[in-house]
Order: C-alpha cells, then sequence, then structure tokens
C-alpha cells in the first residue's frame, strides 16, 4: 500500500485551535469482516491490531475521571473486540452516551446473535456505514452480499425500535461517495435514502450523514495507483470553504489509538500524525492534561481539506448549510 503522507505533510490549511474535550474517540482495533475499498483504516479480516486490555482500563478510568460527555467507538468493526460489551457497560454505567460506528454486517456474524439486543438494551448510537441505498453499489465498493446483509441488519434494528420515532434508539446512516468526488448535498440525499430504504426494504433511520474521502491509506493508495491523487486533491482545495474549519470535529475530539496513543483525529491517527502537549510528541491516554486542551494548536496537514470542502465532512456528517 503507497503511503500519501509525504503528498500531504505541506500545506497550507489555515490553523485550528482546539476548543473543551467532548468526544473521546477511541479506535479498538483494526479486525473488520469486511475490506471496504473506500476505508481509510485499510481494516479487515487479517489485521490483527487490537487494544490491549491495560490500555481499555486506561480509556476506561479517563473516562470515569473526566466525565467525558462522549465515548465515540470505532475500528475496524469494534464489536469483534473481546472487550467491547465491557467497554459499552462501564461507560454507561458512567452516565456516557456511547456511538458504536457499525458496519452493520458484524451485526449477523455467527457469534454476535445478541448483540443487537446489547446494544439497545445500553441505548447506543449506532452509526452505520450504507455508502448507497443501491445494492449493485454497495456491492461494488463493500464486497458481493453486503448490501442485502446490511438491509437485514438495518430490519433486525428497526425491530428492537432503533431508528423509530419515540424508543430514543438512535441509528443514523453514512454514505460515502463511490470515488474521487465530493459528496452530494447531505439533505436531498437523506430524502433519497428514506424513499428508497423505506418503500423497498422498510428501513427507517434518524439521519444520513454524508462523507468526504479521505485521500489517506486504502482510498489514498488507489488515487495514487490511478493517478487521480493530485486531481483529487486539487477537488477538495478548490471547495474548500473557510466557514466550516470552525465547526470541524478535531476541535472538541480526541482519537485514541489501539495502543492508548492520542492523536488530533482519527485521519491523523492513520497518518502517524501524533496529538503533541508539553513539548512532547507522544501521549498516552493516561498522561493526556485535559484542561491544557482549550486553545492548543490542532496538527494539520493537506488532508484536512477533506473536511471543509463544499457542505463540509466530519464524523457528524456535513458541517455547514446545504448545497
Amino acid at each position: 500500500m503507497r503511503e500519501t503522507l509525504s503528498l500531504l505533510a505541506r500545506t497550507d490549511f489555515p490553523a485550528v485551535r482546539r476548543d473543551r474535550l467532548e468526544v473521546l474517540q477511541v479506535n479498538v482495533g483494526y479486525r473488520c469482516n469486511q475490506s471496504c475499498v473506500h476505508c481509510h483504516v485499510a481494516a479487515g479480516p487479517n489485521r490483527t491490531e487490537q487494544m490491549r486490555a491495560d490500555n481499555v482500563e486506561a480509556v476506561l478510568r479517563f473516562l470515569a475521571r473526566h466525565r467525558i460527555p462522549t465515548l465515540d467507538i470505532t475500528g475496524g468493526a469494534p464489536e469483534l473486540h473481546p472487550q467491547f460489551r465491557e467497554i459499552v457497560s462501564r461507560a454507561r454505567g458512567y452516565g456516557t452516551h456511547v456511538i458504536d460506528r457499525c458496519n452493520l454486517t458484524v451485526l449477523l456474524e455467527p457469534d454476535q446473535h445478541d448483540l443487537p439486543r446489547f446494544l439497545a438494551e445500553h441505548a447506543v448510537e449506532i452509526i452505520a456505514s450504507l455508502p448507497c441505498y443501491l445494492e449493485q453499489n454497495v456491492d461494488r465498493q463493500r464486497g458481493e452480499g453486503v448490501f442485502e446483509r446490511s438491509i437485514d441488519a438495518l430490519q433486525v434494528l428497526n425491530a428492537l425500535g432503533y431508528g423509530r420515532e419515540g424508543t430514543g434508539l438512535v441509528l443514523n446512516l453514512v454514505y460515502n461517495p463511490q470515488g474521487a468526488a465530493l459528496p452530494p448535498p447531505q439533505h436531498a440525499l437523506e430524502a433519497d435514502y428514506r424513499r428508497e430504504l423505506g418503500a423497498k426494504h422498510g428501513v427507517v433511520f434518524n439521519r444520513l450523514y454524508t462523507l468526504a474521502n479521505m485521500p489517506i491509506q486504502r482510498f489514498g493508495s488507489m488515487l495514487v495507483s490511478k493517478g487521480q491523487f493530485h486531481d483529487y486533491m486539487n477537488l477538495l482545495r478548490s471547495a474548500h470553504r473557510p466557514d466550516n474549519v470552525d465547526r470541524v470535529m478535531c476541535r472538541n475530539l480526541v482519537s485514541v489509538d489501539w495502543q492508548g496513543l492520542l492523536y488530533d483525529c482519527d485521519f491523523n491517527q492513520m497518518l502517524n500524525l501524533p496529538l503533541r502537549q508539553r513539548g512532547r510528541s507522544r501521549l498516552h491516554i493516561s498522561e493526556l492534561d485535559v484542561a491544557a486542551l482549550p486553545g492548543a494548536p490542532v496538527r494539520v496537514a493537506d488532508h484536512c481539506y477533506g473536511c471543509t470542502a463544499g457542505q463540509g465532512s466530519s464524523c457528524g456528517g456535513a458541517l455547514g448549510s446545504q448545497m
């Protein structure tokens, strides 16, 4: 896989300063039951990186001590980590809102038959990848049969109350473009998803998030191999909107990797650009000074244009007004 950091390191992206910490995003490992073309983590069934028990404990102690409002668990498929349910249960016991970044098909794995009910019982918010409402597009990006299994999983979640008004069980979907293009306007695409998934499959959900593909890891390598990397970066830079900078996720989020090390965001984690504090270039979750975060600089590189291009893109979907 071709690394893209050397193509991204020199940048004129504007300075970003942190606000108070509200979200701890924890990548518990890169193992996944899928291998998606757009995956910026390059996750897959053969990845072995996994958070050790001592680092899990460090994350949970940090949550308990600092009462961070939201724990955002990601991977890979985070549900495949052997301590996933312990992490969820203990975090919810602290009063922390928990998000599970789910690929949907993992809910149908043979040893995960009771996972949907577990998530519902703990009121875990699910942010689920579904890069299109058309079967052929999803299967092209994520593998044959993935769309059908994803719909089956969504129907299971709906039956438990996810995505239905009044249940408090939040189910949000995520769209990624099929290639080197910006996502379409989030509001209009959400209406298309509701119409198509509802009419054809009886599926309901709360929100659709549109995310730009980041020019790193598997997707970045593909761009380089096809000679499209610089064209894609020019697209992101030309669509940059300065007003999106104040709303990027890295201002109130810290990303933790499977080793317990800290980054300003998940994308910086994949580029190995660690969060810096007190002149140190490597920090463990147990060493973070939360009080020193507000006003501190975020490490930026050219990939940051992926978060501010057009309507903007973050872990919570579009940043700016709908276009």
